[in-house]
């Protein structure tokens, strides 16, 4: 069992950045692979970008690539997003998630993942 707490949302201006944080606690060998999800309201849940946590393969979305980082701390069971250059359609509610076992395609895949954090709210405005 794995438990996964989010921090770090708010509200910043277009052009900003935030950090995102997401605290794993329980089986860590349960989340292998840890991704960002986001979700805005009238639209499905979508990857942002997910890291094989013991060989740091990282992938991303279209959408956020050059503009977002996905990164761990192993030694304090944390998972990160730094995202800057927010635009207003970054506006969501973002998902910290975990699992312990997919393939590569899979890695952006909500579906494929087990364990999911409360959310955190992000809200940029133009």
């Amino acid at each position: 069992q794995v438990q996964l707490v989010e921090s770090g949302g708010g509200s910043v201006q277009a052009g900003g950045s935030l950090t995102l944080s997401c605290a794993v606690f329980g089986n860590i060998y349960s989340s292998d692979w840890m991704g960002w999800f986001r979700q805005a309201p009238g639209k499905a849940r979508e990857g942002v970008a997910s890291i094989y946590t013991f060989g740091g393969s990282t992938y991303y979305a279209d959408s956020v690539k050059g503009r977002f980082t996905i990164s761990q701390d192993n030694a304090k069971n944390t998972l990160y997003l730094q995202m800057n250059s927010l635009k207003p359609e970054d506006t969501a509610m973002y998902y910290c998630a975990a699992t312990p076992v997919l393939t590569a395609i899979q890695a952006l895949d909500p579906m494929v993942y087990n364990y999911w954090g409360q959310g955190t709210q992000v809200t940029v405005s133009s």
